[in-house]
């Protein structure tokens, strides 16, 4: 994959933009596979080049949104010469600056634009704390699967997880679902958009 192959991976009226911060700071970006414990990172390496690593997906706004995202530690690491917390005020004030330019509707559809302009009010470590925003994003998705988020799933009603474990949705507990193994009773709290496949032969209520 050549240097410039990751803009394949985003609207195209972002191309300028994004290219000429990548072009500037000389940094490299590849794009990976999908990984489960996050969508990007950035690395400063031995050799003292910059590396921005995005997970591959087909959906164009989800991966620009995680390059701003990383493109902004980077911008952190590269102004401040004080230890910063890795998603602080320094890297929220950044992120917003960065991205700023981009929040207009010939790079993002009116949908998501809305929701991520709230989002922006103060930027979280991950976008999948967001539910609005991770949700509306997912209408974009260009390989659709089974699964649904769990908050589209009814109380009281099975799902299943992972290597295909039965759990009962329980009710919410601040920002999370307690939900409970069928086979050992065991409670978890889950994201509202984890991502579950609906059990539809059983309604187990109690």
């Amino acid at each position: 994959m050549n240097q410039n192959q990751f803009l394949n991976f985003i609207p195209k009226n972002s191309h300028r933009y994004i290219k000429k911060i990548v072009d500037y700071d000389n940094l490299e970006i590849r794009v990976v596979k999908k990984r489960k414990s996050k969508h990007g990172d950035y690395r400063l390496l031995k050799s003292g080049q910059n590396l921005i690593t995005i997970n591959a997906t087909k959906n164009p706004f989800r991966f620009l949104i995680t390059l701003i995202h990383e493109l902004s530690h980077f911008r952190v690491i590269k102004n401040f010469s004080y230890p910063v917390l890795p998603h602080g005020k320094e890297w929220k004030e950044t992120f917003k600056k960065m991205i700023l330019p981009l929040l207009n509707n010939s790079v993002f559809p009116e949908n998501i634009l809305s929701k991520l302009a709230k989002h922006m009010i103060n930027p979280r470590a991950t976008t999948d704390t967001d539910e609005d925003l991770i949700i509306c994003l997912s209408k974009y998705d260009i390989n659709k699967d089974d699964k649904v988020f769990l908050t589209e799933i009814g109380i009281n009603k099975l799902f299943k997880y992972s290597n295909e474990r039965i759990f009962k949705k329980n009710d919410k507990l601040r920002k999370r679902y307690i939900c409970q193994e069928v086979s050992t009773g065991k409670k978890y709290l889950f994201s509202p958009v984890a991502k579950v496949k609906k059990v539809i032969y059983e309604n187990c209520s109690s």
